[in-house]
């Protein structure tokens, strides 16, 4: 017997939609169309409440929200809240996507090594993905690109960001 693929988490489930069942999530892989079609089955993270089946996905104002079989109104879909979608490591297509669990708590350095913070999150979105930087001031998000973020040093656990003026401040809690 082969032991079970490691798995990564592809969305979390966060607050429902509506009163047909359909929840929103944050996205956790940078293929959601090509992972959150109808009938696709999710092991999930508590495991008690999967798997899951989709029964149905639909993007509205940039958000996905997903409808699973089993869960019709408002009520089942509240108990979902907080849920992980997990997908097998070997379902992954793009090797050198960086995920969540790979950057959190990663020390965050401008180019000249001066620390700003930690990772606290990453959120995917189709255009570009953002790094959630918790600072002393509060978090900031910095646009995951190469120009902005030019490196990443899994060995030390660092993230260099080379942000333009006022980036940083514009995660100062009021």
């Amino acid at each position: 017997m082969s032991p079970e693929p490691e798995a990564f988490v592809a969305a979390r489930i966060g607050k429902p939609h509506g009163l047909r069942g359909e929840v929103t999530v944050q996205v956790h892989t940078d293929d959601p169309e090509g992972r959150f079609v109808v009938g696709a089955v999710f092991e999930t993270e508590p495991t008690e409440r999967g798997p899951l089946t989709l029964r149905s996905v639909r993007v509205h104002q940039g958000v996905y929200l997903l409808g699973f079989e089993g869960h019709a109104d408002r009520n089942a879909a509240e108990a979902l809240r907080g849920t992980r979608l997990l997908v097998a490591e070997e379902d992954e297509s793009d090797d050198d996507a960086w995920r969540e669990e790979d950057l959190l708590g990663f020390e965050v350095v401008l180019p000249d090594g001066s620390p700003i913070g930690t990772v606290s999150g990453l959120h995917v979105r189709p255009v570009q993905d953002l790094l959630a930087v918790r600072t002393d001031r509060g978090e900031v998000l910095v646009p995951f690109v190469d120009e902005l973020v030019p490196e990443v040093d899994e060995e030390q656990r660092r993230v260099v960001v080379d942000p333009p003026p006022g980036l940083l401040e514009l995660g100062e809690d009021a």
